[in-house]
């Protein structure tokens, strides 16, 4: 009886001091699982933070091409409004020197006439005499109408914009329908728009168009119309103005600039 009293009190000694034991190696493995769970967590954070810091890099490599592109369209639409008023300053000069008539062969038993002396040739910054289509009309200029006129063109040619403008805002009020009144309104709006003044050059474009719809300067007139719009911000309302060019004046020059502007102006557009 003794016995077997005893060796049950062994065996309950023996499952109390197997307990602790026990319990310890469930709380070491808890232990090493929340361990190894963190570790994953913190693999998992830095390829987080490797993904992150490579998208970083692509957005900046991104923002760098848009700004360089922008740069490069800045300097298009620069060059492009260069080109455009060399462009009409070349084909005003080539267009003032009209040519002169074939003089009949003289016999050869006729008396040679004295050589007349040579005449200067005309300036290359010298400006055709304008001229209306449909209406032919007097374009007898007097010597002081010219002469104003010239004052003020050569003071554009120079590069004096601000002069210039004040000049032909003169003139026009000297002449306000003179022969050369609707130049002068042409390159009262050029002289605005090289200062990048655009309301006030549209608005001098628009009257050359209100009071001249068929001047030779028409054309140029609408194409400037439609880059003072873009100049001032109205994007929508300048590519229906240089669609309207296009349209209007087919293998012009003036529709030529037109459409290679809406490229540009939808090459942008898909930039953005």
């Amino acid at each position: 009886m003794r016995l077997g009293i005893t060796l049950m009190l062994v065996v309950a000694a023996a499952l109390v001091a197997a307990a602790p034991a026990h319990a310890q190696r469930q709380s070491l493995a808890d232990r090493v699982g929340s361990l190894e769970q963190q570790m994953y967590n913190n693999s998992s954070n830095q390829d987080l933070l490797n993904q992150i810091n490579q998208l970083r890099q692509q957005v900046t490599s991104l923002q760098a091409s848009i700004e360089q592109l922008q740069h490069d369209n800045a300097q298009l639409k620069q060059t492009a409004q260069d080109q455009y008023l060399d462009l009409d300053s070349r084909l005003n000069r080539l267009e003032g020197g009209s040519a002169a008539p074939a003089l009949p062969a003289v016999p050869a038993s006729a008396p040679k006439a004295p050589a007349a002396p040579a005449k200067p040739a005309a300036a290359a910054t010298s400006e055709r005499p304008p001229s209306v289509h449909g209406d032919p009309g007097s374009l007898a200029v007097t010597g002081d109408e010219r002469t104003s006129y010239n004052v003020a063109f050569d003071a554009l040619k120079a590069g004096k914009y601000d002069d210039s403008a004040q000049l032909f805002l003169s003139f026009l009020e000297l002449y306000p329908n003179g022969v050369y009144a609707p130049n002068a309104l042409y390159w009262l709006g050029e002289s605005y728009y090289a200062t990048r003044n655009f309301p006030m050059a549209e608005s001098q474009f628009r009257e050359l168009l209100s009071r001249y719809p068929t001047h030779d300067k028409a054309a140029g007139g609408l194409l400037k119309v439609g880059l003072s719009q873009y100049g001032e911000g109205k994007v929508d309302q300048a590519q229906q103005t240089l669609e309207t060019v296009v349209a209007q004046y087919p293998g012009s020059d003036a529709a030529r600039t037109a459409q290679d502007r809406l490229q540009s102006i939808r090459l942008g557009n898909q930039i953005r």
